[in-house]
């Protein structure tokens, strides 16, 4: 009778069922759940006809329909649940979470300390709260937190671990911490792991102690002292096992202690060097064996990986996140009532679609993965097919999720383009197909008959004996760089090579990569833009453009992180130019700063009008560097900029560009911009394949990364500091870097290569000899501040070695990035502009700059904080630069600055005069050459004590250039110093007596 109860429903609700509810709501949307994809089979049903048949009739008529009837779609979230959502997502609510357990931590320490004097004399206590009520039970208690802190205690330390609940401590401490300020050394599944295995393991071998001491002819009193130690689960647990196994539960621990270091701390090799000496030769053939497994294993691993491609995708499409969804299935309902709107309307909450929180989108470290942290090396990473086929199916279910919504109007149509979140999906890491380079090591220089260390697989540790002789006579090659010493002896081929590949980052095997952790999370960026200021700004348009006589066929809104790009399909027959000509009437209309128009949009028939949006959204640099498209660039010099107008991750290589220039006013973005530029390159390069020379002028912009000196950082020898801001030292390190020029050059020539790579590649696979002066040649980039500066105080100085690195140092691996806050021509001169074809403009003061530095406007047109154009040939992209913040950089310097380093700075090759900017009077001169105003010069420039050529041109009556010859006569002549720059020379001479015998002496 009961199954029937339960089973059979009533006849009442069944018969009633289409008065529920349920048929008010047919054609209105679920607002917390996307509509299924049976819903629009189930909702076209003709109910209403069926209104005027009688109830008896439907009543009869509703069992024989029922089993026809496709199940009822799910309905939405119980009520209260879309509440607890938001909540759950503030921010508030986590700190509040977090500092509570901060302070549990806190709390629980102070009880479980108070428990070990206190604990005794608490049990009765604890054990009486039920007859006892909590003010006498509380008056009684003797623990330092009271009633509540001695239960607390009870229960977690004397009935459940003992004093091994100690470790939930750091653990309550650790989720606090990671809530509150959103960064932890380690993660929380490490901490959990380690805190929950060492509490239930030292529990269970206090237990056994207890239990031993409890043994018939122990001491039962010490026993039951000491049974607090353990707890009730300790002691039970211990208890079985020792009833179970005996003295055996010593080896289950500590077996179970061994699994655990082995696999928590990924332990795959003991060093048993001593005991492989004497068993080398016993276990040849089973190394060979072992070998030729795990061979097999490798093999078979790489063959079955091209068929998941099909279920990646497939699960790509399946997980991909709530929102785009919800956009296709609005787009739908718009569609299916357009016909019936009158104007902008849509069938969705805007506010609710647009500042809804998107899925939480995956990070990705951007590290170099396994085999492709060179790309020049030839052991490249292999990309398994079904990464490929996971990108792919990644990058069309995006492209259909961002769909455009149509919003049916009266006049021309109008569609938003939403930002979609990444889409999640997970990317094995392929293996590279070769082996692993092998490092240059001591067995380079051994002698010939000295055993060389064989190629072995990951993971296979093949022990060889090994001697080395290492010569006695130090030759080194000085053309060999800091990180190779060839050593060559008389009776050596000097001509022999070492087997294996040569591993540039040996010398800093050791060195990691910063992790996004040290960089601020913002949290999920959401669209700022709401549907009424979308439809505001579109009817401002199109009323503009209406009073003018231009109708528009449609428009298409595109949000961006600061701007929305109006896209305008103008009718047929209307003059692109007469749009615009319009700019600063839709500017009037909108009420807006700096509206930009495109017209037209480079690769489509439209017409594009930017328009800032009322709430900025902050790129951050880690949505940035963390996502999939930074992660697993392949470029040689990745950079992350930021986001463009479509929320999509602005990357560019710098070795493409191959030199970049950046101009804006001041406060701007430029100085955050270049700590981006910086940031993305140390998150992707080892310091063996990238140094920075890094000129600041205005000695502050980049000090804060003199952390990383010996790491990434380059400088002329017997300097101290490695970040250049004296302009005398700017000159000689640019002309040094000319010279490191010429000799890579020269290098490639005698190796027969035509780039860097090629070199490098060569060099990898040992097919040039470090002995006859090649060696590994490392990016440089060299970073300039402020330009302006520079060309003020210097001028041709420093024009000419920067033209020079610009028109020939790209195949060499030296590329410039130069940025200015004045872009003048007398500051970027034709030869300048002419060898930069990358630009960046952030926002400027007039239209004449915006050409200067663009070769066309806009750039005036920004809105200032990060927003910028790039320039690359005939492309100009929009970018918010991304926001990294001091202390950002700060921490990824210091967690830089902390690994082992090199010795020094990597060392620029030495300019002849790099101690004084000229002369010093001492070096020899021919007589003859001097001009015939010589003296009469001298006696002037030492009479007025200012040495000038403009002094020279009045007083003597002398044209400019013969002017300048006397004044660098006078300076071999030790009568004047040397130039410094917009200052007249200092005269050594003090008084016309000194210089009568000077130029006695002369004669």
């Amino acid at each position: 009778m009961a199954d029937n109860r339960y089973k059979t429903p009533p006849a009442g609700p069944s018969a009633n069922r289409p008065n529920e509810p349920k048929a008010n709501r047919r054609n209105e949307p679920r607002p917390n759940a996307p509509a299924p994809e049976a819903a629009p089979a189930v909702r076209p049903q003709p109910r209403p006809a069926a209104a005027n048949v009688p109830k008896a009739a439907r009543a009869a008529q509703a069992p024989a329909a029922k089993p026809a009837k496709p199940p009822r779609a799910p309905r939405g979230p119980l009520p209260g649940v879309g509440n607890l959502l938001p909540l759950l997502r503030d921010r508030r609510f986590h700190l509040f979470v977090g500092f509570g357990l901060l302070l549990g931590s806190l709390y629980l320490t102070i009880a479980f300390t108070s428990f070990l004097f206190t604990g005794h004399a608490d049990q009765s206590v604890v054990g009486a709260m039920s007859t006892l009520t909590v003010k006498e039970a509380g008056a009684e208690s003797h623990n330092w937190l009271g009633l509540l802190g001695a239960w607390a205690a009870e229960l977690l330390i004397y009935k459940l671990f003992g004093v091994a609940a100690f470790a939930l401590i750091p653990i309550v401490f650790f989720l606090g911490y990671k809530i509150v300020f959103r960064t932890a050394p380690v993660s929380v599944s490490y901490v959990l792991a380690l805190g929950l295995f060492s509490m239930v393991w030292l529990s269970i071998l206090l237990g056994y102690v207890v239990v031993s001491l409890a043994a018939p002819g122990a001491d039962p009193v010490l026993a039951h002292r000491l049974d607090f130690l353990c707890g009730g689960v300790g002691f039970e647990a211990a208890s079985w096992l020792d009833s179970l196994i005996g003295w055996g539960t010593v080896l289950l621990l500590a077996f179970a202690l061994i699994s655990f270091v082995v696999f928590f701390f990924n332990v795959t090799s003991l060093n048993l060097g001593r005991f492989r000496s004497l068993s080398t030769e016993d276990d040849a053939d089973e190394d060979a064996e072992l070998e030729a497994e795990i061979a097999a294993e490798q093999a078979a691993a790489v063959q079955p990986v091209a068929p998941v491609a099909p279920a990646a995708a497939a699960m790509t499409l399946k997980t991909r996140p709530a929102a785009p969804e919800a956009t296709v299935t609005s787009s739908a309902m718009v569609a299916a009532g357009g016909a019936q709107a009158t104007g902008l309307a849509l069938e969705f909450d805007a506010d609710d679609e647009i500042e809804e929180a998107p899925a939480p989108v995956k990070e990705y470290e951007p590290a170099p993965r396994l085999g492709a942290g060179l790309p020049l090396a030839v052991a490249g990473a292999m990309v398994a097919p079904a990464v490929v086929a996971a990108t792919s199916a990644a990058t069309s279910a995006a492209s259909t999720a961002a769909a455009a919504l149509p919003l049916a109007v009266s006049g021309p149509s109008f569609s938003i383009e939403m930002p979609t979140a990444e889409e999640e999906f997970s990317v094995v890491p392929s293996l590279p197909a070769s082996t692993i380079p092998t490092p240059l090591s001591l067995a380079d220089l051994a002698d010939g008959d000295a055993p060389l260390p064989a190629s072995k697989s990951p993971g296979l540790q093949v022990p060889k004996s090994l001697e080395i002789t290492v010569p006695g006579r130090d030759d080194l090659d000085p053309n060999a760089g800091a990180d190779i010493a060839a050593v060559a002896d008389e009776d050596e081929d000097p001509d022999a090579m070492p087997a294996g590949n040569y591993d540039p980052t040996l010398e800093l095997s050791r060195f990691q990569f910063p992790t996004l952790e040290l960089l601020n999370d913002y949290g999920i960026a959401k669209a700022q833009v709401t549907k009424e200021e979308l439809e505001a700004n579109k009817d401002r348009i199109v009323e503009t453009l209406g009073h003018y006589g231009i109708s528009i066929a449609s428009i298409k809104a595109t949000i961006g992180p600061t701007v929305t790009l109006y896209e305008i399909v103008p009718e047929a027959g209307v003059r692109i130019s007469k749009i615009k000509a319009l700019e600063d009437d839709i500017a009037l209309s909108l009420a807006a700063l700096g509206i930009r128009i495109i017209a037209p949009i480079p690769g489509k028939g439209t017409i594009g009008i930017e328009v800032p949006n009322t709430k900025k959204e902050m790129v951050s640099i880690r949505s940035v560097l963390g996502s999939e498209k930074f992660a697993k660039t392949e470029m040689d010099l990745p950079i992350a900029f930021g986001r463009t107008i479509t929320n999509e991750v602005f990357v560019a290589d710098l070795a493409k560009m191959p030199h970049l220039l950046m101009a804006g006013a001041t406060g701007q973005g430029k100085s955050v911009g270049l700590n981006v530029i910086l940031a993305s390159l140390l998150y992707k390069r080892h310091p063996a394949t990238l140094k920075f020379v890094l000129v600041d002028p205005k000695k502050v912009e980049l000090s804060i990364f003199n952390k990383i000196e010996r790491h990434y950082l380059a400088k002329l020898p017997d300097t101290d500091e490695a970040i250049i801001t004296d302009t005398k030292k700017v000159v000689n390190t640019l002309n040094s870097l000319c010279m490191e020029m010429d000799r890579r050059y020269d290098l490639l020539k005698e190796a027969g290569c035509r780039n860097l790579k090629e070199y490098n590649a060569k060099f990898i696979e040992r097919r040039l000899n470090p002995k006859k002066g090649h060696r590994f040649l490392p990016f440089i980039v060299l970073v300039i501040d402020e330009l302006a500066d520079l060309m003020m105080t210097a001028g041709k100085e420093v024009e000419t070695p920067i033209a020079r690195l610009a028109q020939l140092a790209r195949a060499i691996g030296i590329h410039l990035i130069v940025a200015t806050q004045r872009p003048s021509v007398n500051v970027i001169t034709g030869i300048i502009k002419a060898n930069f074809p990358c630009r960046i403009s952030f926002k400027v003061t007039s239209k004449i700059d915006s050409r200067t530095i663009l070769d066309t406007g806009g750039a005036d047109q920004l809105i200032g904080q990060g927003d910028m154009l790039f320039s690359a040939g005939s492309d100009l992209i929009r970018v918010q630069c991304a926001f990294i913040d001091t202390p950002e950089v700060d921490r990824v310097c210091d967690f830089i600055g902390e690994q082992q380093g090199y010795s020094d700075a990597y060392l620029l090759p030495e300019v002849a005069g790099a101690d004084g900017d000229a002369g010093s009077g001492n070096e020899e001169m021919d007589p003859s050459e001097r001009d015939s105003m010589f003296e009469d010069a001298a006696r002037c420039i030492v009479l007025h004590q200012q040495g000038s050529t403009s002094l020279l041109q009045r007083k003597l009556k002398l044209g400019y250039n013969r002017a300048g010859r006397l004044i660098d006569q006078l300076q071999h002549a030790g009568i004047v110093g040397p130039f410094e720059g917009s200052k007249a020379r200092d005269v050594l001479i003090p008084d016309e007596y000194q210089l009568e015998q000077l130029l006695n002496s002369m004669k």
